[in-house]
């Protein structure tokens, strides 16, 4: 059980601040203003299940689909790191890129999970936890961690409310450079594994 704690821990962190299901939280606000609670918790549960069925698709396949096209784990290492350390600097630094201002309301559940909740970061992230933790911890830590978004999202005007706007910008800015740091690392990794 001690075995499988630290690498379950390391993995839903890490998924846990890639996600950011808070740096949703306003988004999904708006995205859903004057829905109904029923359609709200609908809508979070879209969110939800687009962002797990990418996910849990680049864990089955993931390696399959990088023989295909004759990546090797390294230089995924080292591009996917770069693009988490681009994604840690734009949100700690609240730079934005491609996003499109109007989405309707019922199309909030897809716009979040994907590319908000699981975009080229996730991905990546899930991708290479496979191959550090393991699939089989990933998996789990996915669950965890969807499980835990599906409680932000659905509870969202009220977290919002409770937190005040400034605390949940703050707490996403500290979780961009928590993954900047991640993705440091990653990239490093992903050097050595090519020298």
């Amino acid at each position: 059980m001690q075995d499988l704690l630290a690498p379950l821990l390391y993995a839903f962190t890490t998924l846990f601040v890639i996600l950011d299901p808070l740096l949703s939280v306003p988004i999904f606000v708006s995205l859903t203003a004057g829905s109904l609670p029923e359609e709200k918790a609908r809508q979070a549960g879209i969110a939800v299940a687009v962002a797990g069925a990418l996910m849990y698709l680049f864990l089955v396949f993931g390696l399959f689909i990088f023989d295909i096209l004759g990546i090797t784990l390294a230089s995924f290492e080292v591009a996917g790191g770069i693009l988490l350390f681009i994604l840690g600097i734009q949100e700690s630094l609240g730079i934005e890129f491609g996003h499109e201002g109007k989405e309707r309301r019922s199309m909030a559940g897809v716009v979040i999970g994907t590319p908000l909740l699981c975009g080229p970061g996730a991905i990546t992230t899930v991708v290479l936890l496979s191959t550090r933790v393991g699939a089989v911890v990933t998996g789990i830590a996915i669950g965890l961690c969807l499980g835990a978004t599906w409680l932000v999202l659905r509870y969202a005007a009220q977290i919002q409310r409770f937190l005040g706007e400034t605390v949940t910008d703050i707490m996403g800015k500290v979780l961009g450079m928590l993954l900047a740091a991640i993705a440091v690392k990653i990239i490093v990794d992903g050097i050595v594994g090519l020298i």
